[in-house]
């Protein structure tokens, strides 16, 4: 299924982790289909019309997938509302997060690292109030 004209619901549902323990890691509603699509046109969609390609590394997480990655119990992976794209560079990554910032929609915008690997969260509510928040988490 076509989410916008580069992004693909599989590309939301792929995960290794939910291969390697045999979860099924599909949208129960389409709730969580509409706010995936949300998330690309409004965040997803104008970045890679800037940059070219992106990869995502987690999209939409079920609750069993979410439990087995470590998510937030409330993780809005769960709702279709958030993706973590794969930076290239540090660089590259760092004018990635300048341009998401100027965008006219998105709740959040997280700078996560995790033994020298590093990625932006992405997340944008299509039903309620989008908070702008920008943060770094380094662990």
């Amino acid at each position: 299924m076509q989410l916008s004209t580069n992004f693909r619901l599989s590309e939301f549902t792929r995960s290794d982790t939910a291969k390697r323990l045999g979860i099924e890691n599909e949208c129960s509603s389409v709730e969580q289909v509409l706010n995936l699509a949300y998330l690309c046109h409004m965040v997803l969609q104008p970045l890679r019309d800037r940059f070219g390609p992106i990869r995502i590394t987690s999209g939409y997480r079920c609750p069993e997938l979410n439990r087995a990655v470590g998510g937030a119990s409330n993780s809005q992976h769960m709702r279709g509302e958030a993706a973590d794209i794969h930076l290239p560079s540090v660089e590259r990554g760092k004018e990635y997060l300048a341009f998401l910032k100027t965008l006219p929609v998105f709740d959040q915008l997280i700078w996560e690292e995790n033994k020298g690997i590093c990625w932006i969260h992405v997340s944008a509510k299509r039903l309620a109030g989008n908070r702008r928040e920008i943060k770094n988490i380094i662990k």
